[in-house]
């Protein structure tokens, strides 16, 4: 049932102790939700620029001018799918040799339960609107941790981008491309496969 974007009199503050008061935000929450659904899928079908607001409606079954009124426009949309947090570990605390089995866990548990990490891949494999975002996830949010236990601070950007080339690899197989080997492992036979290596890019002195 399409939407319809809401009259003044819908505008309108409901009474807290009145009917209407808990259904409009659970139904606000459920309008932001299957538009944001529905922005992920079109943005990695048809890439940043081809997707429309009205494709996106169409997909969420609901009136374009609501997608409008909560976002603004498609960037501002496109911010809004794509948001990522990973809350990456703090590794400093964490035994030395631990480090990289700790990390590959954590973000293999963060794919697996934000599925706006799947979503951003597709989109970041097809365009680039969705890469860089991809990027500035790992620039911002992963390279400081890494840069923390480092042995040689300057080449954290660089071990950072190979440990992208780990995480990001198994998360395409995974989550996206679906090989099934890849999505038959469990989470601690792809810990035992993976967590080797990111322990190198993390702490060894030199390759």
């Amino acid at each position: 049932m399409v939407e319809h974007a809401p009259s003044a009199a819908d505008a309108a503050p409901a009474a807290p102790d009145g009917p209407a008061g808990p259904a409009r935000p659970r139904r606000s929450v459920a309008t932001r939700a299957a538009i944001l659904a529905a922005a992920r899928d079109r943005f990695a079908a048809d890439g940043y620029e081809r997707a429309t607001i009205r494709a996106i409606a169409r997909d969420a079954d609901i009136d374009p001018s609501m997608v409008m009124r909560y976002y603004g426009n498609k960037a501002g949309l496109f911010a809004a799918a794509s948001e990522i947090e990973v809350h990456a570990p703090d590794l400093t605390h964490v035994p030395r040799d631990e480090a990289g089995a700790r990390l590959v866990r954590h973000l293999l548990e963060r794919w697996e339960c934000d599925e706006t990490l799947t979503g951003m891949m597709r989109v970041g494999v097809t365009n680039e609107a969705g890469a860089q975002r991809m990027r500035g996830v790992f620039a911002e949010q992963i390279k400081p941790v890494l840069a923390a236990v480092c042995p040689v601070p300057d080449e954290a950007p660089t071990r950072a981008a190979l440990i992208a080339s780990q995480i990001l690899g198994m998360a395409l197989c995974r989550y996206v491309l679906r090989i099934p080997p890849a999505v038959n492992l469990s989470h601690d036979e792809v810990v035992a496969w993976l967590a080797p290596t990111i322990q190198r890019y993390l702490t060894a002195e030199q390759p």
